[in-house]
């Protein structure tokens, strides 16, 4: 039997409690070395590590602690409950190996909940919500080429943002969470309090405006840095606009769209 034994956790006081009942031991009683502290992850819903402990076993229970293991063995395959019947196995949200989320905020599997990756989609985006606001509610529609969430409630200028960046974060951690499963990857949107459709208003006005002067000054003229989305409106804006186009330069976080005017034909003979 090895003079030492480690235990995880959700965090080493959860480690040592856990090396407590086991060894039926007093908490201050425990010698043990730190493996790691673990983490919470981002929003506690991926990177999540459990604390690992080591602890150095007294010599006078290594030969009590023998035919207690010899028989605990048999059972090695079911992991421990507590009193609620709740596994230490399912005590945060955590990731696969493959990055997908398997565990809610209180303890059961996702996969145990839903198989619809717009539910499993629904329930991040309410866990990352009320960790940033409370009193938030979250409804879902769906089309045949996007998948919009729209929350109400709650603090909506926190959720959304300094020029909507926290939204776009939020939205891209969903995005990756509805996708996970589908083959044919869906659109998916996140709305908060309609700011989407005030946003595609502003977007569409301004990009007539630059379009005008664009066509007037016979100069190109770059709107900055965009997200794809909000690319994608001033696109479909300017789409049939005349005598000026759309295009998108650079790459990554840094990509921006242009409308170029359109070159003249030169009708004198």
């Amino acid at each position: 039997m090895p003079a030492s034994l480690e235990f995880k956790a959700k965090n080493v006081d959860k480690a040592i409690e856990k090396a407590s009942a086991e060894l039926k031991m007093p908490k201050n009683e425990i010698k043990y070395d730190v493996l790691s502290y673990g983490s919470s992850g981002i929003f506690g819903l991926s990177g999540t590590k459990k604390a690992k402990i080591r602890v150095k076993l007294p010599q006078d229970s290594l030969a009590k602690k023998q035919p207690e293991q010899a028989a605990e063995m048999k059972g090695a395959s079911a992991p421990a409950a507590d009193a609620s019947g709740q596994s230490e196995a399912t005590a945060a949200i955590t990731v696969d190996e493959h990055g997908a989320v398997k565990e809610n905020s209180e303890g059961r599997p996702f996969d145990s909940l839903t198989d619809d990756s717009t539910e499993m989609g629904r329930l991040v985006l309410q866990r990352i919500v009320d960790a940033i606001t409370a009193d938030a509610n979250i409804s879902v529609e769906q089309d045949s080429d996007r998948l919009c969430y729209k929350v109400n409630g709650g603090n909506a200028g926190i959720l959304i943002g300094k020029r909507g960046q926290t939204l776009d974060a939020i939205q891209t951690i969903v995005e990756k969470v509805v996708n996970k499963r589908n083959q044919n990857r869906i659109r998916v949107l996140v709305d908060i309090e309609g700011y989407l459709e005030a946003r595609k208003e502003n977007l569409e006005s301004m990009a007539i405006r630059l379009a005008e002067k664009s066509k007037k000054i016979g100069r190109p003229i770059s709107l900055g840095q965009m997200n794809a989305y909000d690319r994608r409106i001033v696109h479909i804006a300017l789409k049939d606009f005349p005598e000026v186009l759309t295009r998108s330069r650079g790459e990554g976080r840094l990509r921006k769209l242009v409308i170029f005017p359109k070159k003249r034909s030169n009708s004198k003979r």
